[in-house]
């Protein structure tokens, strides 16, 4: 079994995961300031439905997919590669708004669940349904994104979930480290080093996205004579042409093929191709650019308002 499927998914989950261990060790830590630890059932309930829902999401869409191929066998060609398209554009969406958002809202993300501790607790009787809601939502949300991006890769089987499980067991971990044993960890510098690493995965699916478009379109043309035209580039446009993605740039097929090691890990990792297209070759550069500028920004600006006016959290 080829386990390079596995990486990708493991570091969306373990940073994902990281991301949900900080606001149940935040609010756990709270709960304890507050004299409040019967509500810690709360939590860890929270924690439990929040991977169990994100869990039936994937069965739920994995399940959708398999009976629309089973409908339509004939298409099946098409749906494939269009489905797992669709998906990856949900994916690399979904991975960079929260990459960002994360990254601007880090130094005020404490603050803002004890506010939302506090006001739950002033609730009295529900409480306990403040807390498990704050949480499964915090988990629900990490869980979707990865559940998106396993569904985006679902060709490949079982492996991505390996990855997911091993990234949520080390997370899990790392939050025990953090809040259990009081192990210190230069948590900034990991979202850094992880928010590196999650942009060079979401520039990769972007060439896998626009591979697995030109796949359903080729296949759509091959079918239906109508729609050949769909395919516009041809031999007398350009030398080994794809179907929409216009010629040939880059062909390290015979040094590195993606469907050996280590090509293959790089493909898995960071959508690494051996063979790619003039489209596919500016839609990552612009996408890489674009998303490295707006991430590099958002980890320089709040440090400038902070220092001058929250010094306390900067300290922390």
């Amino acid at each position: 079994m080829d386990f390079s499927a596995a990486l990708p998914t493991f570091v969306i989950t373990l940073r994902e995961g990281v991301e949900a261990a900080l606001v149940v060790g935040i609010v756990l830590a709270c709960l304890k300031k507050a004299k409040a630890e019967q509500l810690n059932s709360s939590v860890y309930a929270g924690v439990i439905a929040g991977i169990v829902a994100s869990a039936l999401v994937g069965v739920l869409f994995s399940w959708g997919i398999q009976a629309l191929s089973t409908t339509y066998p004939e298409y099946s060609p098409i749906i494939e590669p269009l489905i797992e398209a669709v998906f990856g554009i949900v994916a690399i969406a979904l991975l960079s708004w929260m990459l960002i958002w994360m990254t601007q809202q880090a130094r005020s993300l404490k603050a803002e669940i004890e506010g939302s501790i506090t006001s739950a607790i002033q609730q009295g009787t529900g409480a306990g349904w403040g807390i498990f809601s704050l949480i499964f939502f915090a988990v629900l949300r990490e869980g979707f994104e990865t559940v998106v991006f396993i569904i985006a890769k679902f060709q490949q089987g079982l492996v991505p979930a390996i990855g997911a499980i091993s990234g949520i067991a080390v997370a899990a971990g790392i939050g025990v480290l953090l809040f259990k044993w009081g192990v210190k960890i230069n948590i900034r510098r990991f979202f850094q080093v992880m928010g590196v690493f999650l942009i060079l995965i979401v520039a990769g699916l972007v060439i896998g996205v626009l591979a697995h478009f030109d796949q359903a379109i080729a296949s759509l043309a091959q079918m239906n004579r109508q729609s050949e035209s769909l395919c516009f580039y041809y031999e007398h446009f350009a030398k080994n042409p794809s179907c929409v993605l216009g010629p040939m740039v880059w062909n390290t097929s015979s040094v590195l093929p993606d469907e050996k090691f280590p090509g293959l890990a790089l493909k898995a990792l960071f959508g690494y191709r051996d063979q790619i297209y003039i489209v596919q070759a500016v839609a990552y550069l612009l996408f890489l650019f674009t998303i490295s500028i707006v991430y590099f920004n958002s980890l320089t600006v709040p440090k400038v308002v902070s220092a001058k006016s929250q010094p306390s959290m900067d300290k922390k």
